[in-house]
């Protein structure tokens, strides 16, 4: 089943343990799957107590999103934290080809 014309979540936290425990506690919470993790190391990584941020991509729909993402949210918040986050409801074409973007492989 494609993925294309779903609702993504994005949420971006401190640490791979984090993302794991947040992306569990999404999938538990709605119908919702994993499209990728992605890492980040930005440039103020030496003044961070965790230096590695990972970016976890989350496919489904809107109302399943909304739910993933707050229990992802919470579940991150209780490990190293989340640093940002966002849904976007109908990615365009143009948007789809930037989430395929990775830089772990």
């Amino acid at each position: 089943m494609s993925s294309a014309g779903q609702a993504v979540g994005l949420l971006e936290v401190f640490g791979l343990v984090t993302a794991f425990g947040a992306a569990d506690a999404a999938c538990k919470a709605a119908n919702v799957t994993i499209e990728a993790f992605d890492k980040n190391k930005p440039g103020n990584a030496d003044e961070l107590e965790i230096p590695l941020l990972v970016l976890v991509k989350l496919r489904g729909s809107i109302a399943d999103i909304e739910a993933a993402m707050e229990a992802g949210e919470q579940a991150a918040m209780n490990l190293g934290g989340v640093l940002s986050k966002h849904i976007i409801p109908r990615p365009t074409d143009n948007t789809e080809k930037m989430l395929k973007i990775n830089a772990l492989k």
